[in-house]
């Protein structure tokens, strides 16, 4: 045998050695990607997008390969957030049908989890005991956030009408809020239920664009020289929401109906996710940045909160988080707490980067979800509440955990 083949069949027996030593999955991941490297040509890095999660790149979907366990994509970086995990747990996209999801919201008594596509103008249903995505309702009127209150009647952010409405027992609907002082809303966006019957949300301008709603009238902060045709899509409805925008608010609908201005726009620029501690004494909200298209002002990108007194008035404002993450600003959206204080967020930002920032009360960063898409919103959900539900771009996803959601729904 010549000396060259001895040499070649001595590595080889080294290697297969080497990798019998290896779990298989990894063993067979470590040669797949050597024998990639070895075929494919050399080409610029900038030709393919970034490895958003594991490598390889993790597939999705109903025909996706049995996940790894302990996740990769669920990174503890402190010891308190592996508390707040179910080892054996991974995440899944359970649906890649929409355009723009948002909104979702846990119903205890229908056992589904509500959704909203803000672009299409629909809402859907996710129903636990089947795992179907179904259309609820075909016509939203670009319904943003929604809820459930405490009675378990729903309560949804319209974009296009620009206004809170609650749908009753009975099927009927009645609007909440549609003005402020004489003034239509803007695009209310998210919202939650307090015990005490009273409904706080969120009133920026992001929903006063013809993508999910419908934009100002010429010479409005959304239309200023006229150019956006503005009135396109009332024919299908028969009407419009207000037609010019006021500063932003985030507002409390009192149970008697009175709307009360609780944060000012000079107190907090571009309100969007907002949420009650477990024990309804600290307020969350989130300042986003600019709307697309440049109208507008400028939010900070962060977390404030905020004391919730007996009067229902805020005091000692504060930063809650800058949501700065490896040199990076991250873009916080929706976001819930869980029954221990834990706020979990929703971010955008770069790939590898973007989907879910969890903290303790104390505002640290305990851990990450990573996504291939930033998260628009997110909630508890499941008849134990222990399942997170998360709004990703066009996809639904969802992670067991070891803990549940705060608040009804």
């Amino acid at each position: 045998m010549a000396k060259a083949t001895r040499h070649r069949i001595m590595q080889r027996r080294t290697v297969l050695q080497g990798l019998a030593c290896v779990p298989t999955g990894l063993a067979v991941s470590s040669v797949a990607q050597a024998a990639d490297h070895a075929a494919a040509p050399t080409q610029p890095e900038t030709t393919r997008p970034a490895d958003v999660t594991t490598t390889p790149p993790r597939q999705w979907g109903p025909g996706a390969p049995p996940a790894y366990t302990p996740d990769p994509d669920v990174i503890v970086i402190d010891r308190s957030f592996r508390d707040l995990l179910f080892g054996a747990a991974t995440l899944h996209r359970v649906w890649d049908q929409g355009t723009w999801l948002e909104g979702p919201a846990w119903s205890a008594e229908g056992r589904y989890l509500l959704l909203s596509d803000t672009v299409t103008s629909r809402q859907y249903r996710y129903l636990w005991e089947t795992g179907e995505v179904t259309v609820f309702r075909p016509e939203s009127y670009h319904s943003n956030g929604n809820t459930f209150d405490y009675q378990g009647r729903q309560i949804s952010c319209e974009h296009f009408l620009r206004r809170v409405i609650r749908w009753e027992h009975d099927g009927s609907v009645r609007v909440l809020a549609d003005r402020y002082e004489g003034h239509a809303l803007n695009s209310p966006n998210d919202v939650i239920a307090h015990p005490d019957g009273s409904i706080w949300f969120t009133d920026p301008g992001y929903g006063d664009g013809f993508t999910e709603g419908h934009a100002d009238e010429p010479g409005g902060e959304a239309n200023p020289e006229g150019h956006i045709r503005w009135r396109i899509g009332e024919e299908l409805i028969g009407e419009l929401g207000g037609v010019k925008r006021q500063a932003d608010h985030t507002f409390r609908i009192d149970p008697s109906g009175r709307i009360e201005c609780v944060l000012t726009q000079e107190q907090l620029p571009n309100p969007n996710g907002l949420c009650f501690s477990p024990d309804h004494s600290r307020l969350y909200v989130i300042s986003s940045g600019k709307q697309p298209g440049g109208y507008g002002h400028e939010g900070d990108q962060a977390v404030h909160v905020y004391d919730v007194l007996k009067d229902n008035t805020l005091s000692n404002p504060r930063l809650f988080t800058n949501m700065h993450f490896q040199g990076v600003q991250m873009g916080p959206d929706g976001m819930k707490v869980d029954i221990f204080g834990n706020l979990w967020c929703g971010a955008s930002g770069p790939l590898g980067l973007c989907g879910v920032f969890v903290f303790n009360p104390e505002g640290q960063l305990i851990g990450r979800i990573r996504l291939p898409h930033g998260v628009s919103n997110l909630t508890f959900g499941g008849p134990k509440r222990n399942w997170l539900f998360m709004c990703a771009g066009e996809s639904l996803y969802r992670l067991q955990v070891n803990t549940q959601g705060a608040g009804a729904a």
